[in-house]
C-alpha cells in the first residue's frame, strides 16, 4: 500500500477542514483516498475519473464490503474530486516511486500537478515553475535525484512563502527561509546547503534572476561524522547470512569499494575478465572510472553471467522490449536494448511495464530490496554497529589505508573529485605512529 504524497496529504486535510468533516471521520475518508489511489495506481485507471470511481466501489463490494463502507469510501473520493474542481486542478496525481525504472518512466512530470493548501486558498499557480525546472534539469544532463531532491525544497520553500506569485520571490525570502530551516526545523548543515543550492538553481535558471549575496543566514552547524567501519570478519559475517543476488551484491560493495547505485547499474559489458577490471559509468558527478576486479569473485560473477544470460533468452523468448536504458542511448543504438552486453548484471525479478509505450522492459534490482536484505543480515550477526550498504564502501577504503595504499590511489579507485573527501578515512584507522602507543590504563 502507497502513502499519500506529503503536499496532497496535506492539502487533502485542509480541505476536509474548510468542509466541516467530522474530526473523528478524518482518518477513514484519508483511509479511503489513500486505497482509491492505490487501486488507480495498480489497475492503471485515471485518477479522477467518473468510471474510476465506479470500479473503485464496485471493487469494494466484490471484496464484501458492508453498504455503510461503501458509501463512506465514495463520501471520502467525492471529496477528493471537490478539491480538484476547486481550481480546475489537473487530475493527475504523482505517485511516490516505489521502482526505480519509474524514474525514467514518468520522471516528474506528475508531481508538477500536486497542488498546496495555499494553491487551493490563494490560486497560485507554481506548476510552470516545476515544469521549467524538469527541463532545465535536462538539459544540463542532471541526475533525477537532483531532480527530486531541488523540486521538494523548491515545493517546501513554495509553502513557506505562502504561494505568492513565483516572479516576485527575492532574496530576503531565501534568507528567512533558510534561516527557518537551521532555527525551527534544525536540519543538518548539508540539508540546508542544498536546500540553497535548490534556490540558487531556482533564481537564475527559472526565474533568470540575479540571486545577491545571502548574508546574515544563520548556518546550521557543521559536524564531520567518522565513518563507521567494519572488520573483515564483519563483513564476512555479514555475507554469510546473504542469498543470491545480495551476497554477491555486497561483496562487490567491499571488493570494489561502489556506492550502491554503481554496483546495482552494471551491465554485462562492464565486466573486463581478461584486464581483470570493472568499468564504472556514469558515477557520482557522471564520471567513469576502473577499478580491479576481485579475483576472489571471478567465477561468481561468471556464474550470474550464466543466470543473465539464461533469463535474457527467455526473455526473448517473450519478445520483450530491452533493458531500460539511460538518456537517449536507445536512439542511438536501437537494438542495444536488446543485446546481451547491455543486460543488467543484476536484473530486477520481474518484467515493468510502460504504459506510455505500450512497452515491458527490465529493470536492475532495488535499491531497497538490497538495503532490506542487508539490514536483515546485520540484524542476524548482531553486529553492534549501524552497518548499511555504504558502510562496505567506507570499509573498502579503510581497509586500503591500512594496507598502506597512497591516498591518491585511494581518491581514483573511490572516484571522489578531491583528494580531501577520502582524508576522512585516516580518522578510521591508527596511524603507524599510534600502532605502538598504549593508553594509560594499559600501564
Amino acid at each position: 500500500m502507497i502513502e499519500l504524497p506529503e503536499n496532497l496529504s496535506i492539502a487533502y486535510n485542509h480541505f476536509m477542514s474548510r468542509q466541516n468533516i467530522p474530526h473523528e471521520l478524518q482518518p477513514y475518508f484519508r483511509k479511503w483516498l489513500r486505497f482509491y489511489v492505490d487501486f488507480c495506481k495498480r489497475y492503471h485507471h485515471p485518477y479522477a475519473d467518473q468510471e474510476s470511481r465506479s470500479k473503485f466501489i464496485t471493487k469494494l463490494k466484490s471484496k464484501g464490503q458492508s453498504e455503510e463502507l461503501r458509501q463512506q469510501a465514495k463520501a471520502a473520493i467525492n471529496l477528493y474530486y471537490e478539491m480538484l474542481q476547486a481550481k480546475n486542478i489537473s487530475t493527475t496525481i504523482a505517485e511516490e516511486k516505489t521502482d526505480l525504472q519509474q524514474t525514467d518512466i514518468t520522471g516528474a512530470q506528475e508531481s508538477n500537478c500536486l497542488v498546496t493548501p495555499e494553491e487551493i486558498i490563494s490560486g497560485a499557480d507554481w506548476r510552470w515553475v516545476y515544469i521549467k525546472l524538469e527541463e532545465q534539469i535536462k538539459v544540463r544532463h542532471y541526475s533525477d535525484k537532483t531532480l527530486k531532491s531541488y523540486r521538494g525544497w523548491i515545493r517546501q520553500f513554495q509553502t513557506f512563502v505562502k504561494s505568492c506569485d513565483a516572479t516576485t520571490v527575492d532574496t530576503e525570502m531565501v534568507k528567512s527561509f533558510l534561516t527557518f530551516l537551521a532555527v525551527k526545523r534544525q536540519v543538518s548543515a548539508s540539508s540546508q546547503n542544498q536546500a540553497f543550492n535548490g534556490l540558487l538553481f531556482l533564481f537564475r535558471h527559472i526565474l533568470n534572476k540575479n540571486f545577491g549575496k545571502v548574508d546574515g543566514v544563520v548556518r546550521a552547524k557543521q559536524r564531520k561524522n567518522i565513518p563507521t567501519v567494519l572488520s573483515r570478519k564483519e563483513v564476512d559475517r555479514i555475507v554469510s547470512e546473504l542469498k543470491l543476488p545480495y551476497s554477491l551484491v555486497a561483496q562487490l560493495l567491499y571488493g570494489c569499494g561502489l556506492r550502491l547505485f554503481e554496483c546495482l547499474k552494471l551491465r554485462v559489458q562492464d565486466l573486463d575478465f581478461a584486464t581483470g577490471i570493472v568499468r564504472i559509468h556514469d558515477g557520482k558527478g557522471k564520471k567513469d572510472r576502473t577499478v580491479p576486479l576481485p579475483e576472489a569473485l571471478k567465477e561468481a560473477l561468471q556464474d550470474q553471467l550464466k543466470i543473465v544470460a539464461n533469463l535474457h533468452k527467455q526473455d526473448k523468448a517473450e519478445n520483450y522490449d530491452g533493458v531500460f536504458m539511460q538518456g537517449r542511448l536507445d536512439v542511438k543504438y536501437p537494438n542495444a536494448a536488446r543485446e546481451f552486453p547491455w543486460q543488467w548484471l543484476f536484473p530486477a525479478r520481474t518484467l515493468t511495464f510502460v504504459p506510455e509505450e505500450g512497452e515491458h522492459r527490465r529493470y536492475h534490482l532495488h535499491e531497497k530490496h538490497v538495503q532490506n536484505a542487508l539490514k536483515k543480515a546485520v540484524d542476524k550477526v548482531a553486529i553492534p554497529k549501524r552497518a548499511t550498504a555504504h558502510t562496505l564502501r567506507h570499509s573498502y577504503a579503510s581497509h586500503l589505508l591500512q594496507a598502506h595504499y597512497d591516498i591518491r590511489t585511494i581518491q581514483q579507485l573511490l572516484g571522489h573529485a578531491d583528494v580531501r573527501t577520502t582524508m576522512i578515512y585516516t580518522h578510521t584507522v591508527q596511524s603507524t605512529a599510534a600502532k605502538d602507543a598504549k593508553s594509560p590504563l594499559d600501564f
